[in-house]
């Protein structure tokens, strides 16, 4: 199984250096965002209260990486739905191939390419704002990253398979997403100073919520605290059920 997982991994990336454009693309929302909306973030937590602690920097930082993930591998099933109407899946369904391993191929190469496009984004953060971090807390921000784009490729490939239309899909993703960006805190904190108590009680029922709230944690090197606990409990049950949606869907598919 190891080998044929290499095998789709090494393929879904050569195909995927062979058209770099989309990685810049899948980048330069994140960045807009760090360049033109970080500055504003900074005049905010002087004089807001309410906000975590931190600089704006650790604020925006790791819930910028979080979105990446999140509008990032959430849409990789486009690519199955061609693959689909082209007749590769149910060409590559007939072969001996684990069907686990059709599954782990592709998502390694979308955590591969998150984690490419989440090095580039601290790398600016680092260099040209003033973000300070530690090298635990960005080695572990992108362990989170990783395992964040593992569990929403997975999703977004077994959301394609069920669905099984080009129209439907997008429609589904962004009825699905648009919560989920308002409601984790992503641009600005959902704390008890700054939103009112039943928005706050509805932001905790959201489990990028946690994950925010643990990469911030983490970039603020607080890694005894109930955040950072939380939120890799949460993004570990993430990952291993969308993995178990993903695999049966691809099993089911192969019936």
């Amino acid at each position: 199984m190891l080998r044929e997982t290499w095998l789709v991994f090494n393929q879904a990336m050569r195909l995927s250096l062979r058209n770099p454009a989309w990685m810049v693309i899948g980048v330069m929302q994140p960045l807009l965002y760090l360049f033109f909306f970080g500055p504003l973030l900074e005049r905010m937590t002087e004089n807001t209260p309410g906000f975590p602690p931190g600089t704006s920097w650790q604020i925006l930082t790791p819930a910028l990486i979080v979105q990446l993930a999140l509008f990032g591998a959430s849409f990789v099933g486009f690519g199955l739905l061609a693959e689909l109407r082209m007749g590769v899946v149910e060409r590559m369904q007939v072969t001996p191939a684990s069907r686990v391993s059709l599954l782990l191929g592709r998502v390694l190469r979308d955590a591969v390419q998150t984690l490419a496009q989440a090095v580039l984004i601290l790398i600016l953060a680092f260099t040209v704002f003033d973000l300070s971090a530690s090298f635990g807390a960005v080695a572990l921000t992108l362990v989170m990253v990783a395992c964040l784009s593992l569990a929403l490729s997975s999703c977004s490939y077994a959301l394609a398979l069920t669905l099984r239309s080009e129209e439907a899909f997008p429609a589904v993703l962004n009825t699905v997403l648009m919560p989920i960006l308002l409601l984790s805190g992503i641009f600005i904190p959902i704390t008890h100073g700054l939103a009112p108590d039943w928005l706050y009680t509805l932001s905790r029922w959201n489990p990028f919520t946690h994950v925010v709230d643990a990469e911030r944690a983490s970039f603020r090197s607080e890694f005894t605290t109930d955040a950072l606990l939380t939120g890799s409990i949460v993004l570990f049950a993430m990952t291993a059920l969308s993995l178990y949606w993903g695999v049966r869907t691809f099993r089911r598919e192969s019936a």
